[in-house]
């Protein structure tokens, strides 16, 4: 690495060049529960630097192999695709400009983080709205296509992505936006290499297109494997290569910009919570709730629940005085409620409107249907929370949940290894009892929180990854669960995608054909695998495995 350290230094590269011992075992992790140290970190001060380290590692590959750049924002990761054993590219020192905003349109550099960025954009938000929205930036947004509680009435971040800059393998950054047919025809005259891979990714799509088509999972939300069947349209004529780029997770070369599409600004929202005794009819209920068409709809259990009111204290830390009084306040009448017994599931219906009236209106609607069949559906209370103010309650013990996980309880650490499965929502009363059987089985400490209004949960388990015996648990359990989803035709990840994580997972859910397009998509863009190897469809469970997080 020394050598390249040189090269770098020659090219003039003008960014950070560090390989002290403290930088690399800060960047030796993200959110997940693997561990890679690096041995070099570099910080591009513009997209030139980017240009620059790419077009080093492509030529010297052959003579240093192990050579490669993965790239890193704000490492949030939880699929373990933010590390790695060779050069980490951050993003969150320099690249950090908010560079434009025209109402529904905003331009960004990677490292800018979502709560900034929210701040600059006015009436208008990006509508992904990830659950680590305080934490994460704009670059792991878009390159794990991200999803949150607004996808159900938004989609999520694929559909809000109109042009990227992009670099490729060859060390260029172009501009990457959709296509008609003759734009395709030219790109693919081009004599160069991204003359190439539009000639040759549109050959691989063509030669596959109906198996193409019909390997896109049936489900409203995914970020497994390469959206190939999203590329190339042959009745719209549109091919369009940021659909290949936008959850990438950094495999195919590096975003250096993105303009993104935004949204209007909801004036007013509110919820309608309910405390769920029994889940034997959800299948039957969400339908009837969904046909009132919320913004929102999402839920966490019993767990979630009892965490929050344990680690209560830790919220003043979390929200800061004021807030946490308020909250307190506030959870008094539910503490009524709660002695009937505590809730399996509760379940937060949000709706947004241009009038607080309006918000108030579409709450007693659903409320006055639910309300005749409550007995039917064994709920043991509804309440109405129908301002955004009335509402932070509850919004505070699914958004924090995850954090009080992370930093409360002392001889255990979050697995996310299970953490991201979706199943259509008319299976999940069947679907979430045999889950819990399965959490159950392998004694496991688990959190259920998630999407209700689309079948995406995240169930984040505790356990001492120190123990030998809580490491055992790993694979079987994550085979259970992911044979369970599987069954019922759903996605390994609605959100937090493939990493080091699933990417292993992926041929049992595609198939060996899909799996080798997609490693063939790998190829076309990056044929010396300078570009985050070892994950999505290049990862391996025994090197996973082998860089589970031992020490914490």
């Amino acid at each position: 690495m020394e050598e390249f350290k040189k090269l770098l230094s020659s090219s003039g590269f003008s960014g950070d060049i560090d390989d002290s011992n403290e930088i690399l075992d800060l960047y030796s992790h993200d959110a997940s529960m693997f561990e890679i140290k690096p041995k070099l970190v570099i910080s591009p001060k513009s997209a030139d630097d980017v240009e620059k380290a790419v077009k080093l590692v492509a030529d010297n590959k052959k003579a240093m192999p192990d050579l490669s750049l993965t790239a890193r924002s704000a490492g949030t990761d939880m699929s373990g695709a933010a590390i790695n054993d060779s050069v980490i590219v951050d993003f969150s020192k320099y690249l950090t400009k908010f560079i434009s905003h025209n109402d529904d349109i905003a331009v960004t550099q990677p490292g800018v983080f979502f709560r900034d960025f929210d701040k600059q954009t006015g009436d208008y938000e990006f509508p992904s709205y990830p659950a680590s929205r305080d934490l994460c930036m704009m670059g792991g947004i878009v390159n794990n296509n991200s999803g949150g509680e607004r996808s159900l009435m938004y989609g999520k971040t694929e559909q809000y992505v109109p042009e990227l800059k992009f670099v490729f393998a060859d060390g260029v950054e172009r501009v990457v936006k959709p296509l008609d047919k003759a734009g395709l025809d030219k790109k693919i005259a081009q004599n160069d290499f991204e003359g190439k891979v539009y000639r040759e990714l549109f050959e691989l799509i063509e030669k596959n297109y109906d198996e193409i088509k019909a390997a896109r999972p049936d489900v409203s939300k995914d970020s497994t494997g390469y959206r190939l069947w999203d590329v190339w349209d042959r009745e719209t004529g549109v091919f369009d290569l940021t659909q290949m780029i936008v959850g990438a997770q950094g495999t195919l070369g590096l975003t250096t910009e993105a303009t993104l599409k935004l949204v209007k600004r909801p004036l007013h929202t509110g919820l309608l919570v309910l405390f769920m005794r029994d889940i034997n009819k959800l299948g039957e209920l969400i339908p009837i709730i969904l046909k009132y068409k919320p913004v929102t709809f999402e839920g966490f259990d019993d767990a979630t629940l009892l965490l929050s009111m344990r680690f209560m204290p830790s919220f003043l830390r979390l929200l800061g005085p004021v807030r946490f009084v308020k909250l307190v306040f506030s959870l008094i009448p539910d503490a009524l409620q709660l002695l009937k017994g505590i809730p399996k599931l509760v379940m937060m219906v949000e709706f947004n409107g241009e009038t607080a009236e309006e918000v108030r209106e579409k709450i007693k609607d659903l409320h006055a249907h639910i309300g005749k069949s409550k007995a039917r559906y064994e709920i043991d209370g509804i309440e109405e929370t129908p301002t955004a103010k009335s509402s932070e309650k509850f919004w505070i013990m699914r958004r924090y949940s995850f954090q009080l996980l992370r930093s409360k309880v002392k001889d255990k650490h979050t697995a996310p290894f299970i953490d991201d499965l979706i199943v259509k929502p008319e299976y999940l009363a069947e679907f979430l009892p045999k889950i819990r059987r399965i959490i159950k089985k392998y004694k496991l400490f688990a959190t259920i929180a998630g999407h209700i209004g689309d079948g995406n949960f995240h169930i984040i388990p505790l356990m001492d990854l120190e123990d030998q015996k809580d490491r055992d648990k790993l694979l079987p359990a994550m085979k259970e669960v992911n044979e369970l989803v599987l069954e019922y035709k759903g996605s390994l990840s609605g959100e937090h995608n493939d990493g080091l994580v699933r990417g292993p997972w992926l041929e049992k859910m595609y198939g060996k054909k899909m799996v080798k397009l997609f490693r063939d998509v790998k190829d076309i863009f990056d044929p010396e695998g300078i570009f985050n190897p070892r994950k999505k469809a290049n990862a391996d469970w025994d090197y996973s495995f082998s860089h589970i997080r031992k020490n914490f």
